[in-house]
């Protein structure tokens, strides 16, 4: 599978709320440094899967709408809209964030990640 096809499954996947999910496609030595309207953050592998689980339990639902994807060899960069449901509001669906990633990918996995990210 090339960087492309990795990146897409990911993000049409239930991946960002499924900690289970997402491990499948993380590199065991992952590392995403994430630029967020809040400050920074540098996530390793256990502390994704955690943000994962926390996603689950905050909304009912998610959805990425990815908006760009291109791709150079082990490369890839992704500018993707967050939708979430809220447990309170299951029956509306709002915008939480808008994000662009660039994932360098080992052994077909997601490996080093730069995002940047901003509340709707």
């Amino acid at each position: 599978m090339n960087a492309k096809e990795v990146a897409k499954n990911f993000y049409q996947s239930d991946a960002l709320r499924n900690s289970e999910l997402m491990d499948t496609f993380i590199h065991p030595d992952i590392t995403l440094e994430w630029n967020s309207s809040k400050g920074f953050l540098l996530l390793n592998r256990k502390e994704l899967l955690k943000l994962g689980d926390e996603l689950k339990k905050a909304y009912h639902s998610s959805r990425v709408e990815i908006n760009h994807l291109l791709a150079d060899e082990n490369i890839v960069t992704v500018r993707y809209t967050h939708h979430i449901k809220t447990i309170e509001n299951p029956g509306e669906e709002m915008v939480l964030a808008h994000f662009i990633v660039i994932w360098e990918l080992k052994d077909d996995k997601l490996y080093r990640g730069y995002q940047m990210s901003q509340l709707s």
